[in-house]
């Protein structure tokens, strides 16, 4: 199977985003992609909640989805929308931070909304409260495909070890981590967590990421990582982006989850103890 990683330099207007996308998704499938995947936030990065409530949409009717899903019909891809910031109904107006998986039919496969929010103090002038605007995800998304078990994860969530233990004991064989990370915290944390990630369960990790600098019309912007990465179950990097938007190709030979889980069979080694 060969995935293509898409990464991106999104905005925070959607509606010019999404050619930018459009025409990144369509290079990914001329180029030969079973799988394409786009990054976290794929139609806006934004931290202004009056900007986010004028352009975000319920997904019944979100423009960006609607297209990727024709899209994804169209060239017989699948298709990772790593997340879209959707309305929700909840009582406090916040929004989902949500990853589809979008079958080649164009048909929405699998839902995930992310379970961790960003809440954290990088330095004096980088503090993120994710869960001011979104509310948090609540349950585990494991999808059986014809591309393999996927469990779907977003950014933040790569730093808590439990969630992709209990995918990959469930079955996953692939594990998705679109993200927009942080540019400091990437520097220093990206490539060991996703590589030990892929060594603690022995599946592969896909990981397209948002790139660069992210202006916004009502807001400072920001500057994320970029290094899309593909780890191998072994904890090899296969394939590295780099920080320029374009497309990334990786093979995905599930064989090697077997091999690697044989060699090291940690998934089946848990024992209960005490303490602390």
């Amino acid at each position: 199977m060969r995935a293509a990683l898409v990464q991106l330099t999104v905005g925070d207007d959607p509606a010019a985003n999404l050619p930018l996308t459009q025409a990144t998704v369509a290079r990914a499938a001329a180029a030969g992609a079973d799988w394409v995947l786009t990054p976290e936030c794929t139609n806006a990065l934004s931290s202004n909640r009056a900007h986010q409530r004028a352009v975000f949409h319920r997904e019944g009717d979100d423009p960006t989805l609607s297209a990727l899903r024709d899209q994804a019909a169209r060239s017989g891809v699948w298709l990772l929308i790593g997340s879209l910031g959707l309305r929700t109904d909840d009582a406090d107006g916040r929004f989902a931070n949500r990853s589809l998986l979008i079958g080649p039919d164009g048909g929405i496969v699998a839902r995930y909304d992310k379970i961790h929010m960003f809440d954290v103090n990088v330095s004096d002038t980088e503090v993120y409260r994710e869960s001011a605007g979104y509310r948090p995800g609540d349950r585990a998304v494991l999808a059986d495909t014809p591309l393999g078990r996927i469990g779907m994860t977003v950014c933040y969530d790569l730093r808590f070890p439990h969630l992709y233990r209990r995918l990959a004991q469930a079955g996953a064989q692939i594990l998705t981590v679109p993200a927009a990370f942080n540019h400091i915290t990437g520097a220093a944390h990206w490539e060991v967590l996703l590589r030990a990630r892929a060594i603690e369960t022995g599946c592969f990790v896909l990981a397209p990421a948002q790139t660069g600098f992210h202006p916004e019309t009502a807001g400072r912007g920001r500057h994320t990582h970029g290094h899309s990465l593909a780890v191998a179950p072994w904890g090899e990097v296969l394939a590295d982006a780099g920080t320029e938007p374009g497309v990334t190709l990786v093979e995905i030979d599930l064989t090697r989850v077997d091999q690697a889980r044989s060699r090291v069979p940690s998934l089946s080694h848990d024992r209960a103890f005490d303490g602390p």
